[in-house]
């Protein structure tokens, strides 16, 4: 009974935020889409005019669809504030300063510092520790939500084969499709560090263009293979609320060598529009590989329009950071490199690196494992290598009907590892 109760608490509190977020934003012209909340945002979201029409009006499917609740009619009884027009199944405020009261009673304080449009009316209402200026810079943009890019991308193309042929040239993720997150690597301090900086970048980009520097943004990822070079690219996406256009270099080379500049061009004009977005070049080291064979003349002048591209596009100027990786840095000449305001170093794991990885894959499996002793066994694997080990324990001891892993089902993946490289050294020496 007191779960049940406390379900229709929830219900209620959830409603009346609803229904407080739509009246304060119907009202306050000078709040706009960043201001909602993702949930309420996306739902409202109108794909025509890329954003949230004012009214906002409520009713018992909204409801529904937005928080999951399916008895409206029941919940609101004991909310004196709302009323439910029959026709239409429409909810509203009857008293705004009554619900207003009612839910600051309520001191659920996390739920007004997640919805900047409630934090700005209650800011300063009756001494509540809510901040409006906090609760918007931790809201997610409507830039960063799927609907927002999937409209922009329709924007951009004139047909359905045009939007097609663009989406082949490179993957576009919104923040909430990627997996990979900054707590899910480690990093060492140079990362970190560099890390931050691009973030107080992207912040102050209208000071930075005030003071007139502008080459700020150009990231180079170096490194082995498995290093986390696209993870953490990818985990900025997440991090400052990005989309992330990803193209791999192969993928753009087209069969008619004339039209490769043309696709350069358009994935490049492509994070412009959705700025502001990050531009993640992977196989950056396909640059050298064309500048020094000797390819088709049009492919060299393709590799130098994405040179001049680099050149042209600013963190600063047009919201897009972007950033190359690249497993072989050493291919790479002079004119590739000082496209780079920063070259970045992802080496393969020290020993410490090694166990803390191991520590924080193994962290939600049912597992007794000594770690230090299995970074030890491992030294010179990557990150993405410690990974496959432990996958191949946890498939391994499902043969088994187990869920649970010993120290030796590590242990026994690691040997297996060790043997498949070897014998892959074995195939490619021969």
């Amino acid at each position: 009974m007191g779960t049940e109760n406390g379900r229709d608490k929830l219900d209620a509190i959830e409603i009346a935020e609803l229904l407080l977020t739509a009246d304060i934003y119907n009202r306050k012209e000078n709040l706009t889409e960043d201001d909602l909340p993702p949930n309420i945002r996306k739902h409202y979201f109108d794909a025509e005019s890329r954003g949230v029409k004012r009214p906002i009006y409520v009713t018992s499917s909204d409801v529904e669809k937005i928080f999951g609740i399916l008895n409206v009619k029941s919940v609101i009884k004991d909310l004196t504030f709302v009323a439910f027009e029959e026709f239409g199944s429409q909810l509203r405020l009857t008293v705004f300063d009554v619900a207003a009261r009612w839910f600051a009673n309520q001191k659920d304080l996390e739920r007004i510092r997640s919805n900047p449009t409630l934090a700005y009316f209650f800011e300063n209402y009756d001494s509540l520790n809510v901040s409006y200026a906090q609760a918007r810079e931790d809201n997610r943009p409507l830039s960063a939500d799927r609907e927002w890019i999937d409209a922009r991308i329709k924007e951009l193309c004139k047909d359905a084969k045009e939007a097609d042929e663009l989406l082949k040239l490179a993957y576009i993720k919104a923040p909430e499709d990627v997996r990979d997150s900054m707590a899910g690597l480690v990093l060492n301090e140079e990362q970190k560090a560099e890390i931050e900086k691009m973030g107080k970048a992207i912040k102050n980009r209208q000071y930075l263009e005030e003071i007139g520097l502008y080459e700020i943004g150009k990231l180079l990822f170096v490194g082995p293979p498995g290093t986390g070079k696209t993870s953490t690219a990818r985990a900025l996406s997440k991090r400052f609320s990005l989309p992330i256009v990803e193209v791999r270099l192969s993928m753009i080379t087209s069969q008619y060598l004339g039209e490769t500049s043309k696709n350069i061009d358009k994935v490049f004009e492509l994070a412009k529009r959705l700025s502001p977005c990050i531009l993640l070049i992977d196989e950056f080291d396909f640059v050298a590989k064309t500048r020094t064979s000797d390819e088709h003349g049009a492919m060299k002048r393709a590799v130098n329009s994405l040179l001049k591209a680099i050149d042209e596009i600013s963190l600063v100027e047009h919201g897009v950071l972007l950033l190359a990786a690249t497993n072989h840095p050493q291919l790479l000449d002079y004119a590739a490199w000082r496209r780079f305001d920063k070259v970045l170093t992802f080496p393969l794991p020290d020993l410490a690196m090694r166990r803390m990885i191991l520590d924080k894959v193994l962290l939600p499996i049912d597992v007794q494992a000594d770690t230090a002793k299995l970074a030890e066994m491992t030294e010179g694997y990557s990150g993405s290598d410690l990974r496959l080990v432990i996958r191949e324990a946890v498939l391994n001891a499902l043969l088994e009907d187990r869920k649970k892993l010993s120290q030796e089902d590590l242990e026994r993946s690691v040997g297996e590892f060790r043997r498949r490289i070897s014998d892959y050294k074995r195939s490619v020496a021969a």
